[in-house]
């Protein structure tokens, strides 16, 4: 985005407006980047005044709006209907109007337009200095926040200096705000218009509320608003709006509290209550109180890079957008877009549990909890799926709000039964990590019996000396579907058997009431033990899938660069039957199931899928980066990481103008950390095998284990670990260390062999990160 200003440690700043940032194209990718969120309610980055604006966005989790799917032909098993998020009440226009002139970046003279997302602050500060085309001088300064302490709650401060002017403030709260039609691309999402049915609407002397149902969810809401200022004020309200009107002379200052309440029992009281105690508390008050709570988080949860001034700037980035997304008032989904935007209609895919919960899980663990209850509260719909498909146990959708499975019939997305499994992994990781095995209890052995029967279904073995095949399945790479023996997905579903089964036998109570049998168990591991990895002896490398390496290779050297991604320019009856991957599948089974592979297989699949793998997902560079690490290739590992960590804050993608890509944000901790830390937690224990890249003199970061907090600090040469709290025993590159609080624990880091030189297809190679930094 090129009105992103050099690198900052902790803030990222918009400095002016161009031409570019102007466009349709440029608001939207700013506003995905400057917004706000808190897991309840998300803001996007609009400017106050809301014009110009590329898509206004107002989003309450899991407030989303029904609507029919339609098929030229009627199938079994198609679903009928689908969820898209919609806005509600938008409280964040603010519209300011100097002697009779109204401000608009657009016109008359702008001075300074700056504005700062501040990572440690969690707010978005705005300055202006505007000459409007009559001559008036105008200063503006606003600041907005989305609470994190008061989920409920959003608020801003707007500041305006224009001596001698007369001036006007018009503050709304919006309900059923005419939307952009979106692009045609399967990741946007579809335009609703007019989706509230008012309720009723009612003021008070400062402000009032609006009370809305969507019209076939049944889901209501209330948007209470209220507003502090010295000045005149005068409020009107109607079914759609509550308009507060301020008049003052040369300068004003109005402080604007938003509370929401959302749910199929809607409390107007609450919304009230809400805004109240936040407008007593007062926005100084809630400004502190988001201080002291991100305070928290980054003495758990930073990571330091020394070198990368971008990098740096990106993977902070990244985890506070991640933390935005999945911190939670309540069971919720975390959306592949967050609370940013509306891309893929809002709903949460795999992406949750295999990028965003990993990061979670050992920088802010809560929030892991909660949304994993939330797939647990899903698991009726997932039980019912299962039948509707003649499976067993639990099928959980490819994409969802609610639970129910809401992508359109594919072949493809239907056979990704993976979900299953990687919320198996979620579940498993989040125990071993925290010791919270009240969830076990709770939830989470539920979820690994429901998923482990889906499996024990879909395994078949051809005789008695075979091993067990899962056939007809599609695995993380999109452009490989309906294959036999995915590797990543005969893996995942592996761990998944194996959790179940221990799972089931520490707690025997719960495992009885979902009538688990001793046989059970004991067929759950026979599977697990038998489960079935094609590999190429030839090649001697692992096949994606059963038959993957001997498919025609894609013609890389003949596809333009233009023809990217593969899937909006060839049908995918062509790409299914080449050697050509959209995302790393079989590199991410190395990542997330590393113990089954040997260094030697490890480094030989790693080069072959290398030079297979396109990248037209934003998965794809986190996993990538981590192998590359691993086997030794650092600057292609920086490579990766440098893509992940600046996608959606310096890459200007078009789909991040419907929302920042959630897993990448998360993947730019992944390809630090997994990465260059070598980060792994193999049943339960924690190990690691940092390294850099020669770009990279230094690496720190800390994360959550059990009731201690690590830190590692890597250099070239050595690895310091330090601990606050109980005592753990990790590994260091093989060698089993204790580190106790107050005494650290130094090991030097051993050379590397890379392992044979990884080339990517013609034109599909990452920017060379040490190039870059050398051409700064």
């Amino acid at each position: 985005m090129s009105d992103i200003a050099p690198a900052e440690p902790w803030s990222v700043r918009q400095a002016g407006l161009s031409e570019h940032a102007l466009t349709t194209a440029g608001l939207r990718q700013a506003e995905s980047i400057f917004a706000l969120a808190n897991g309840h309610i998300g803001l996007r980055g609009n400017l106050d005044e809301n014009d110009p604006r590329g898509m206004p966005g107002t989003y309450l989790n899991s407030f989303y709006e029904v609507r029919d799917l339609t098929y030229p032909e009627a199938g079994y098993g198609y679903p009928e209907r689908t969820e898209t998020v919609v806005d509600a009440p938008n409280g964040k226009l603010i519209a300011l109007t100097v002697d009779d002139e109204p401000f608009d970046v657009r016109t008359g003279t702008l001075r300074l337009h700056e504005r700062v997302l501040d990572l440690r602050a969690g707010t978005l500060r705005r300055e202006v200095e505007w000459v409007s085309p009559g001559g008036a001088e105008v200063r503006i300064t606003s600041t907005r926040l989305v609470s994190f302490r008061h989920p409920s709650v959003a608020a801003i401060r707007y500041q305006v200096e224009a001596p001698g002017r007369r001036l006007r403030i018009d503050s709304d709260l919006l309900a059923n705000e005419e939307q952009p039609e979106q692009r045609d691309d399967p990741r946007a999402a579809a335009t609703l218009h007019h989706p509230l049915r008012s309720e009723g609407h009612e003021a008070d002397p400062a402000g009032g509320l609006l009370r809305h149902r969507t019209r076939r969810s049944g889901i209501g809401v209330a948007a209470a608003v209220t507003h502090v200022c010295d000045a005149d004020l005068a409020v009107a309200v109607m079914p759609d709006r509550v308009r507060c009107t301020v008049t003052a002379e040369g300068t004003v200052r109005l402080d604007k509290i938003l509370a929401y309440s959302w749910g199929a029992d809607v409390s107007a009281d609450r919304a009230r209550a809400d805004r109240d105690e936040a407008a007593r508390l007062g926005f100084d008050e809630l400004a502190a109180r988001q201080r002291a709570y991100l305070d928290e988080f980054w003495d758990t949860a930073d990571v330091e890079i020394d070198g990368d001034p971008e990098v740096q700037q990106g993977v902070r980035f990244g985890l506070f957008h991640v933390l935005q997304a999945g911190a939670q008032a309540g069971p919720h989904p975390i959306a592949a877009k967050g609370l940013t935007g509306n891309g893929y209609d809002g709903h949460t895919l795999w992406d949750t549990e295999s990028f965003v919960l990993p990061v979670l899980t050992y920088t802010h663990p809560a929030c892991v909890g909660l949304a994993l209850r939330w797939r647990h509260a899903t698991l009726p719909k997932a039980r019912e799926r299962a039948a509707e498909l003649r499976l067993a146990g639990a099928t959980y959708p490819w994409r969802t709000i609610s639970g129910a499975e809401c992508s359109g019939y594919w072949p493809a997305g239907t056979a990704a039964l993976h979900v299953d499994a990687d919320i198996a992994d979620a579940v498993l990781r989040y125990v071993a990590a925290t010791g919270d095995h009240d969830l076990l209890r709770d939830c989470g052995i539920e979820m690994l019996v429901e998923t482990a029967r889906l499996w024990d279904r879909v395994a078949h073995t051809a005789d008695a000396d075979d091993g067990y095949h899962i056939s007809g399945i599609t695995g993380p790479d999109e452009y490989t579907a309906l294959v036999d023996d995915n590797v990543f997905t005969n893996l995942m579903a592996q761990r998944n058997l194996r959790g179940a089964a221990w799972a089931a036998e520490q707690y025997p109570g719960p495992a009885h009431a979902l009538d688990v049998t001793a046989d059970e168990i004991t067929r759950w591991r026979t599977v697990a033990d038998r489960m079935h990895l094609p590999y190429d002896e030839k090649r001697e490398v692992h096949q994606q899938a059963a038959g993957f390496t001997r498919l025609e290779e894609w013609d890389f050297a003949g596809t333009k660069d233009e023809d990217y991604p593969l899937m909006m320019h060839f049908p995918y009856l062509d790409l299914y039957r080449k050697q050509v991957i959209k995302q790393a599948d079989l590199v991410l089974a190395m990542v997330l199931r590393g113990d089954a592979f040997t260094v030697e297989e490890k480094a030989r699949n790693f080069a072959y899928y290398e030079a297979r793998t396109v990248r037209d997902s934003s998965l794809s560079a986190p996993a990538q980066a981590v192998l590359a690490a691993e086997t030794g290739h650092l600057d292609l590992a920086h490579d990766y990481l440098a893509e992940a960590a600046l996608l959606d804050l310096r890459a200007g993608g078009e789909s991040s103008g419907d929302g920042l890509h959630i897993a990448a944000c998360a993947g730019a901790w992944i390809a630090l950390v997994m990465g260059l830390g070598g980060l792994r937690d193999t049943d339960g224990r924690l190990s690691f095998a940092p390294r850099l890249p020669r770009r990279l003199p230094r690496l720190r970061f800390r994360l959550r284990w059990r009731d201690s907090v690590l830190c590692v600090t890597a250099t070239p040469g050595e690895a310091r670990y330090e601990v606050t709290g109980d005592p753990l025993t990790v590994r260091h590159h093989g060698e089993e260390i204790v580190v106790r609080a107050g005494e650290p624990v130094v090991r030097s880091v051993p050379a590397v062999t890379p392992g044979p030189v990884p080339a990517q297809p013609a034109g599909r190679a990452p920017e060379r990160r040490a190039e870059a930094l050398e051409r700064a």
